[in-house]
């Protein structure tokens, strides 16, 4: 059988721990002996980011920016245990948030659905879509501790040496302060990536805050929304059939509980971090979770929205035999795949991307499955099949 040709290639991100050790299965069952694998390899595992003092997660989003997609693996986001387990020389930041930035997009997440795997909320028949901003919030803060009574403000000062300050709180003793920001370029990327990805999904959109609360933070976000979508997308909404509205996130959990799925949930950084985990759970498993950085450039990076499954690690570096769900991790490369074969017009990648993940599926809802579904499936007498015996059971399907 002639393999599938790539004449551009993907990014390829490595990862950490167990989640490494699938995405080399993936491609030795999966996609090599069906593709000519053409990648720009880029080693983030936590070892290398040291040696390279994290220069090699800058280097995988500029590469992502010349060709335009990439696949990436889960990575270790260290603590201050890592430090000691990996020997670091600091405590590097989130290649996502490092990534992120660079790319200036918003990221997507949607659970992957599979009959047996029935959500939590019965109600909820179709997937919810979280676009979680990419940029600033917590996640860009600046923390200090206060060490006892005083005073602590906001300064900002303009070029020209003048100075507007706002009072945070007089301290009569120790208390932490913490200082975010975000940047009304990156917020308008953020509002058109949410656009265009309702229009491309035909989907409803929902952009939800806490603009009562937050008088000129979170209002600023929902004002700029708003100005977009009034002077570029209203019209292209109403010819699509879908609409557009801003929500209290308060209101937005409330529907969220009690809609049948089917659209999106567009949430500031934090927001949008928690939310999407409390979605995928909801439905089933983490694991089961899609999850796609868009910019505004038309630049994709695809990957599993769960971590590294250090646990499930640390058994297999024991020699122990571990289950652990790769359908994310299979699922961030047929995105990919089918993005590349998209963009250069590559119909044999993209209907390969199209029956990997069909049987995917398939071999979920013919019974065979990791043990995570295994414990929350309403198949009767599922097998339960270790780590790799999964992979190679869609393997014998494709």
């Amino acid at each position: 059988m002639a393999k599938i040709k790539m004449t551009i290639p993907i990014v390829e991100m490595d990862g950490d721990e167990m989640t490494r050790i699938l995405w080399k299965m993936i491609k030795e069952h999966l996609l090599e002996p069906y593709i000519e694998l053409n990648t720009e390899y880029y080693d983030l595992g936590l070892e290398h980011r040291n040696e390279t003092n994290d220069q090699v997660t800058v280097d995988s989003a500029n590469a992502t920016k010349k060709y335009k997609v990439a696949v990436k693996c889960a990575t270790i986001t260290p603590n201050a245990a890592r430090m000691t387990e990996y020997d670091l020389k600091e405590m590097w930041k989130s290649p996502n948030g490092t990534i992120r930035a660079i790319l200036d997009g918003t990221v997507f997440r949607a659970p992957i659905v599979v009959k047996g795997i029935e959500p939590y909320v019965r109600n909820w028949k179709k997937p919810i879509t979280i676009a979680r901003h990419a940029y600033g919030d917590v996640y860009k803060a600046s923390e200090m501790k206060i060490p006892g009574a005083g005073k602590a403000e906001l300064v900002y000062t303009a070029e020209d040496g003048t100075e507007t300050r706002e009072l945070i709180h007089n301290f009569d003793g120790p208390g932490i302060i913490q200082g975010m920001h975000n940047i009304h370029k990156s917020i308008e990327s953020f509002a058109r990536s949410c656009f265009n990805y309702a229009l491309d999904t035909k989907q409803d959109l929902w952009f939800a805050s806490k603009d009562t609360i937050s008088k000129k933070y979170d209002h600023t976000f929902k004002d700029i929304f708003q100005e977009i979508f009034d002077a570029e997308y209203k019209e292209k909404f109403d010819e699509a059939g879908i609409v557009y509205f801003y929500t209290l996130i308060d209101d937005a959990v409330a529907r969220v509980m009690k809609s049948e799925g089917g659209y999106i949930w567009a949430c500031k950084n934090y927001d949008g971090d928690v939310m999407s985990d409390m979605v995928s759970s909801a439905f089933g498993s983490l694991a089961m979770m899609t999850s796609v950085l868009v910019s505004p450039d038309g630049y994709y990076e695809y990957e599993a929205a769960h971590g590294t499954v250090q646990r499930h690690y640390y058994k297999h570096l024991r020699g122990e035999e571990t289950s652990t769900n790769s359908v994310a991790t299979i699922f961030a490369w047929t995105g990919a795949l089918r993005k590349r074969g998209e963009l250069d017009g590559n119909q044999d990648l993209m209907e390969f991307a199209d029956r990997l993940e069909k049987v995917t599926v398939d071999t979920i809802e013919s019974g065979e499955m990791t043990k995570d579904l295994a414990l929350i499936t309403t198949l009767e007498n599922p097998t339960v099949l270790n780590s790799e015996d999964f992979i190679k059971a869609i393997a014998k399907r494709l």
